[in-house]
This record gives structure tokens, sequence and C-alpha cells, in this order.
């Protein structure tokens, strides 16, 4: 997969290519990455990205031309890549989407800036408008950043196990489980026995009923949306049995 990223900052993305689970999927080749400077394409000899918005106003917006100079370039190194604005008007970023965009070839990330992109440039030019949560940051870089993180991960092989990122907290509606490791005693905190056991089995129960406890005690608005399998129906049953003879 090919990800493209525009922006006015190229230098942030360096530090974020250079290391983790990103770097790995670069090294393996499981991704390929580039940054296009978008004051290259500005038309200036200053390279000026922004103006005033026409009608009056506070802030600044980016300016169309630098803009699609940026999206076109992107365009022919990657022609199948799909163009996705970061903007707080989009729609919200989650798994579901994240596994999405995982399948897809390229992704040209466009980072806006100031009070917002210039609205010919939105309707001509971009596939998609992408927003990683209902709160406005100073830019679409850390933005970009995070679509990118979420969706590699999810690129077969990257995480090394087969099924590492079909276990993660919203990959089946759930939050995922509880996690332990060593030492066994913790500051008088004991893991949980059934996880020293070896009995797989058994071990899968115990974490399906934590992810459900969890999901239930944590984001209960979840649980509204899924729709629940057998054994999940019959974990949730027993729980009600328990609290039903608690209240009486």
């Amino acid at each position: 997969m090919f990800f493209t990223v525009l922006t006015i900052f190229p230098e942030m993305f360096d530090p974020f290519w250079a290391h983790g689970i990103i770097r790995k999927a670069i090294e393996e080749k499981k991704i390929l990455t580039s940054t296009i400077n978008i004051r290259d394409y500005a038309r200036d000899r200053h390279q000026v990205t922004d103006d005033r918005p026409y009608g009056g106003g506070s802030g600044m917006v980016m300016k169309p031309e630098p803009l699609a100079g940026a999206i076109r370039a992107a365009a022919q190194t990657v022609p199948e890549a799909k163009t996705v604005l970061l903007t707080p008007q989009g729609q919200v970023f989650d798994q579901r989407m994240a596994q999405e965009l995982a399948s897809w070839d390229g992704l040209v990330l466009i980072c806006g800036r100031y009070e917002g992109v210039d609205e010919r440039v939105c309707r001509d030019l971009v596939d998609y408008e992408i927003s990683i949560g209902d709160y406005v940051l100073t830019g679409g870089e850390l933005a970009a950043m995070i679509v990118i993180d979420a969706a590699t991960r999810l690129i077969p092989g990257v995480l090394g196990g087969d099924q590492a990122a079909e276990k993660d907290s919203f990959s089946d509606g759930l939050l995922e489980h509880a996690h332990y490791t060593r030492p066994r005693i913790f500051e008088g905190r004991e893991v949980p026995e059934v996880l020293l056991s070896g009995h797989h089995q058994e071990i899968e129960k115990w974490r399906l009923e934590s992810s459900l406890m969890r999901t239930l005690l944590k984001r209960s608005d979840l649980l509204q949306k899924k729709t629940l399998d057998r054994q999940e129906i019959e974990i949730l049953k027993k729980w009600h049995h328990v609290i039903k003879s608690l209240i009486q």
C-alpha cells in the first residue's frame, strides 16, 4: 500500500516513518510512503499557501492552486490512490473505516491548515473527508499519522501474527479482553488462575467474558450496536440471573 502525505510541514513525518511498526512495515515493503510539500506548488516566489477568505472573517484559507498541484502530482505516482482530506467536517474515523482503507492500493492524505481548504478543491479533487473526532487540531498532520498507523497495522503480515489485529478492540464490536504478563503476583494482585491453566478453550471463554465485561462497563454504547452471537447472549443471560438475584 502506498501512503502519500500532502503537507506544508513534511519534516513532521520524518520521525514518524522512522519508528515502531511503521518503520518495520516500510523496511519490509508492506507499505511505501512519501511526503509532498504543498509549498512546492505555490505560484509565487514566497511559496504562499494561504490567503484571506472572501466575505471577510477571521483566519486564513488554504489556496486552491498549490493544493491542486500537489494532489495532481501525487496522482501521477499512484493513479489508483484515493484522495482523503483530514478535516473536522469529515466522517468520523473508526476501526471499520481503518479496515476499509487497509484494503486500498493507496491513499493521498491532505493535511489541512488554517481555517480550512478552498471548497473548490474539496468538491473537485477530494474523494473522501475524514475526521478523527469532534474536536479541532491546528493541522491535519497528527490526524494523518493516526489514519496511517491504524490502517497499516491491519495490512496482512505487518504485526507478525496472522490474527494479531483481528483480536484488537473494536474489531468485533467489543473492547479487547484484559491482559496480564509477568510477574504472576504484583503488589498483592494475582493473575487469573485460568490464564495459567494451559486449557485453551477455557482461556478463550474467559477472554470473551472479560471482553464483554469491559465493554459493558466502559463502552456500553458498543453493545447497543452489536449483533450478539449465541455464546455472547448466554454469558449476558448468566450475568442477568446473578444481578437479578442480588437485587431481590
